[in-house]
């Protein structure tokens, strides 16, 4: 099964990597330490806040543990280089003397010598990386409930550290979650049982768990035990907006025993789901588990019923001294619900006006109009692209920093500085439902012509596909951005005449007004820029580019046109500031 979960997931869609490990990344991150000065960085060590060891064995060789441990840049900013400078981790082993023994991975540049683990390593990067490994495992001569500390401390020129202890313990519980068959193709509106089942198989009984439970946009779990405590993402970030439930199920969970909760809980798909995850996982609980699941972020308790786990057995002696699990790797599983459910991607484009060589500001885009919110998030690839044609006569002097420069077919560019004739600019693994891109753009007018058009088109990441299989309208997927013309281009097709009815394709942008010594009624030559064969609406289906295939002439002049302007003007605006979410 891929280990990869959800804190992972949205981490990757941020553009930041954590270290591997869904819900334990909480639990490998130290205390956080106040942010210094960029040429002084604050770093802080972190790892697991305890590791359990199996008992040294009758026979044969220990089993060992691997003990990851991280480095915090907190205060780093992303857009910066790494910080690329050696830094000396060490750990001091002498609080395990005789409970445990240590080594290190042969690819790892450590030493140990006595009590003391002394690594290297270098490039210090904003947010959370993983560090280097120790492999522990008990010490012979050792018993069930001896336990010890490793100290982390770190140096470099520089930087300062915050240090971190991690503590060690023989034997523990051994909580196993068993992994549920869900029906993982689902539709809106299907619900599933989640009869959560989990076994102790470790060293003593467990006193008190503390089921995980964590599910995407798209899910929900419709009862609030009073047990329980739920926090949901800031809906305005760009996370995917995971709901995390964590509930105290007290009593005495004994060896060898198997236990499933008393009300199965339920698993409801709801109308914005596409594809979706639930993770649910078991751990001893404590004041130190749920702090760390917690991870700093606001919880509320529900106001339901008590959840149980049957049969729980009361046993009134103390309980033994808590450690922790003796196998995390198998506490948690994944289940990926998927359904046929659709999302609407609609582009809109700008109208700017400017006299020739002064520079214009636009904004282009597109938003999700649901139902579905679109995640990527087991593989991590990128939802859409919105694919803009520099509209002629003009040059583009600020984009923003997701958008690329490419030729005018779409191809690969490696000068990013100089202007190009089209842009692409592509999202993250997330689109939420009432979310997607709003994009400014400068350009520069070199060349009067009045109702220059470039298209503005969603469209999938793949040139050569480029359609959205997720959604079904395409006649929305390309608008426009017009330059001193008249029409909207937040609508497909802008505001010109001769649409093309609804047939699916976006209809012909507007164009250049007619030259004077022509004759009134022949039509003036397309202002868009064209690149191949391909018609608006077909990026790269065929190689082509966005241009429209046709002319048309602009709207004559008057009263009727002048109202119909001005009212397409005020819709559009009042529809951007509702669609002006972000992913």
């Amino acid at each position: 099964m891929t280990r990869c979960s959800p804190r992972t997931v949205l981490h990757r869609a941020a553009g930041s990597l954590a270290a591997a490990g869904l819900l334990a990344a909480a639990s490998l991150t130290g205390a956080a330490a106040p942010a210094q000065a960029a040429e002084l960085p604050a770093l802080v060590l972190g790892g697991p806040a305890e590791t359990a060891l199996y008992p040294y064995p009758e026979s044969g060789a220990p089993p060992q543990s691997t003990v990851g441990f991280t480095v915090n840049n907190p205060g780093g900013d992303e857009k910066d280089d790494e910080y690329e400078t050696e830094f000396t981790v060490t750990f001091d082993l002498s609080g395990i003397a005789g409970v445990a023994d240590t080594e290190v991975k042969d690819t790892s540049d450590c030493k140990i010598t006595g009590t003391k683990a002394v690594c290297k390593d270098y490039g210090i990067w904003a947010g959370l990386r993983g560090i280097d490994d120790l492999l522990l495992s008990a010490a012979e001569g050792s018993e069930v409930g001896d336990s010890g500390t490793i100290t982390v401390t770190g140096q470099s020129k520089g930087a300062t550290f915050t240090p971190f202890t991690t503590k060690v313990t023989i034997g523990g519980p051994d909580l196993i979650m068993e992994q549920l068959p869900f029906k993982e193709q689902t539709n809106p509106g299907d619900k599933q049982q989640a009869p959560i089942t989990f076994t102790n198989r470790g060293t003593r009984a467990a006193d008190g768990v503390l089921l995980n439970l964590v599910y995407s946009r798209g899910l929900d779990i419709p009862e609030r035990y009073s047990n329980c405590e739920y926090t949901e993402d800031d809906p305005a970030s760009r996370g995917i907006g995971w709901t995390t439930a964590l509930c105290s199920v007290e009593g005495s969970f004994e060896v060898g025993e198997t236990y499933t909760l008393a009300t199965p809980l339920t698993i409801e798909v709801t109308d914005r789901a596409y594809y979706d995850m639930f993770v649910y996982g078991i751990h001893e609980d404590g004041a130190a588990q749920r702090a760390a699941q917690r991870a700093g972020a606001p919880f509320e308790r529900g106001s339901g019923s008590v959840l149980k786990a049957v049969p729980a057995k009361a046993k009134k002696s103390a309980p033994a001294a808590r450690g922790g699990d003796l196998d995390p790797w198998d506490n948690e599983h994944e289940a990926d619900f998927r359904t046929k459910n659709t999302a609407d991607f609609v582009a809109y484009g700008d109208k700017v006006a400017g006299a020739e060589g002064s520079t214009v500001k636009a904004e282009i885009g597109f938003r999700n109009e649901g139902p579905a919110w679109i995640g990527y998030i087991r593989s991590g690839e990128a939802v859409a692209t919105l694919d803009f044609t520099v509209p002629q006569g003009a040059t583009v002097t600020a984009k923003p920093d997701l958008c690329r420069a490419v030729t005018a077919d779409g191809g690969h560019l490696e000068d990013q500085k100089s202007p190009a004739p089209r842009y692409t600019c592509t999202t993250t693994p997330i689109v939420k439902d009432g979310g997607g891109l709003d994009l400014p753009f400068e350009l520069r007018i070199d060349k009067s012509m009045v109702g220059a058009a470039g298209a503005v088109t969603v469209r999938s990441p793949w040139l050569v596909n480029p359609k959205l299989p997720f959604d079904p309208e395409t006649d929305n997927n390309t608008a426009y951005l017009i330059l001193n013309g008249e029409g909207d281009g937040s609508d497909s097709g802008g505001a010109t005449a001769g649409g093309d009815g609804g047939s699916g394709e976006p209809s012909t942008p507007p164009t250049s007004a007619p030259d004077p010594a022509e004759s009134p009624s022949t039509p003036g030559p397309s202002a868009s820029t064209t690149s191949g064969g391909g018609a608006a609406g077909t990026t790269g289906g065929s190689g082509g580019g966005l241009a429209s295939t046709g002319s048309v002439a602009l709207i004559a002049s008057g009263t009727a046109a002048a109202a119909l302007a001005a009212g397409l003007l005020l819709f559009t605006a009042a529809r951007r500031r509702s669609g002006a979410q972000h992913i």
